[in-house]
């Protein structure tokens, strides 16, 4: 079994079709489709079902597909690694985040690093807080920014760089929005517009106003923060955001106050896998985020 019809074969169960992935692969539809009969028989399966231009993975295809990516993935890592190891100064580092650090504190570090290390590239991974530590466990990708940081798990350790507060935005006609802080309950009439249900932040919100006595009435959720500040400023609810995803400006027609009661923060920084080291150039990187923001931490202070 060659690693070039391993390539084919994916290419093509990706595509459905041979011809496509012949142009992807930049080879002729003759060479895929030998390949493919060569693995086929090699392994003594049907791995698709033809139907007319297009194919489709049998159950026995589909199988071979799970292993087929999880080693090609493999594959890919130990070349990157090795890479890496002879120049991590010039590897390709694999990083989650979620969309509430994409605003600012992502470009912040990513840019302050590239200063130091210039040729070193980033493989940019955004998602929930589930889906990050799931990409992080599974090795999807090396480390992920998180917030808040789980702490005391078996599969993965996370490393606390700062705490941020969790601020309401209200929309600026608010009968509250002259008022230098408030507490939750005050919102409690209120329709709130919040992350979808699975979210971190969904469930902090939710937990908060539990603590406050009422189940806030949620009357639109969205995986976007920028849609989420956009609809409170519109006048549709009201919101709870990290105070670091308006660090830079408060949207037109919104105002950001303080939450005294309960006071809600969150821990902001990294997991990363306890199974395996990290490669050279996200060791580097993890470093230097440990630098950074201790050099920050110290600045505040």
């Amino acid at each position: 079994m060659e690693f070039r019809q391993i390539q084919y074969f994916i290419e093509v169960a990706q595509r459905e079709h041979v011809t496509e992935a012949a142009h992807t692969l930049h080879v002729a539809q003759s060479a895929v489709s030998r390949q493919i009969a060569n693995l086929e028989s090699e392994l003594g399966v049907q791995l698709f079902i033809r139907e007319g231009r297009n194919v489709r993975l049998t159950p026995m295809g589909r199988i071979f597909l799970e292993h087929a990516e999880k080693s090609v993935m493999e594959i890919e890592k130990a070349k990157l690694e090795i890479d890496e190891f002879l120049d991590p100064e010039r590897g390709t580092i694999r990083l989650g985040f979620p969309s509430s650090l994409a605003t600012h504190i992502l470009p912040t570090v990513i840019s302050a690093f590239r200063t130091r290390y210039p040729d070193v590239g980033f493989q940019l991974r955004q998602g929930s807080f589930r889906q990050l530590v799931h990409s992080v466990v599974k090795g999807e990708v090396e480390l992920a920014f998180i917030a808040p940081v789980p702490t005391e798990e078996k599969d993965f350790e996370g490393h606390i760089f700062f705490s941020e507060k969790i601020v309401a935005l209200l929309p600026s006609n608010h009968t509250l929005s002259d008022q230098p802080a408030l507490r939750l309950d005050q919102l409690q009439n209120d329709s709130f517009v919040l992350f979808p249900d699975g979210f971190i932040l969904h469930r902090i919100v939710v937990d908060a106003c539990h603590q406050m006595g009422f189940q806030p009435v949620i009357s639109f959720e969205g995986e976007d923060i920028d849609a989420i500040k956009g609809l409170v400023a519109a006048g549709l609810g009201v919101t709870l955001l990290p105070e670091v995803t308006l660090i830079d400006s408060v949207p037109r027609g919104t105002v950001k106050i303080p939450v005294s009661e309960p006071e809600l923060t969150r821990t902001v920084g990294t997991v990363i896998p306890n199974n395996r080291d990290l490669p050279p150039s996200e060791k580097l990187f993890h470093d230097f985020l440990k630098e950074f923001f201790a050099a920050l931490d110290r600045f505040r202070q």
